[in-house]
């Protein structure tokens, strides 16, 4: 089995969907650092949208991040998104998963509605999940482990609103 990529490049890999112009959204714990939580992650969660055209720029971009199943399989087609419920991939800049439709959503125009467009440096701005579906999709998972990075994203929404502009 091959060892995962050793270095992690969230930018690189963003800047390879962008290139591809792939529409997703940014979930999981790189959405939750990217909305202030303070965790430690490896890879990054997207929920592309399942388009025919889109998961064919998917897959370009999959090609050019040279993406395979952790196992050493080949990389799975983007189209395979469609069928399983989390496509787990490696690739030279880090882990990928594909997640069409999240627990506790159902999918990419769901979320679409509340994420923002959030500045990660080198002119990348990702969509990435409101502080409020990222809730949802935690809380829909029901793993215990998972109760304090709800808190915090709890905590988070709380700051969001005490900073709010008042009028």
């Amino acid at each position: 089995m091959p060892e995962p990529a050793s270095t992690f490049d969230p930018r690189g890999l963003l800047a390879a969907l962008d290139r591809h112009r792939v529409a997703y959204i940014v979930v999981g714990a790189f959405a939750r650092v990217v909305q202030g939580a303070d965790e430690l992650t490896r890879g990054i969660d997207i929920v592309p949208s399942t388009r025919a055209e889109n998961l064919r720029r998917l897959d370009a971009a999959l090609a050019e991040l040279d993406a395979h199943r952790p196992d050493g399989s080949e990389r799975a087609l983007a189209a395979a998104a469609e069928l399983d419920p989390v496509v787990e991939l490696t690739t030279d800049r880090g882990q990928l998963k594909i997640i069409p439709e999240p627990v506790g959503t159902r999918g990419y125009e769901d979320l679409r509605r509340a994420a923002t467009r959030e500045h990660i440096g080198h002119g990348l701005r990702p969509a990435i999940a409101s502080l409020g579906d990222l809730s949802r999709m935690l809380a829909a998972l029901g793993r215990e482990d998972d109760m304090p990075k709800l808190l915090d994203l709890r905590r988070l929404a709380e700051l969001e609103i005490s900073h709010g502009i008042e009028i």
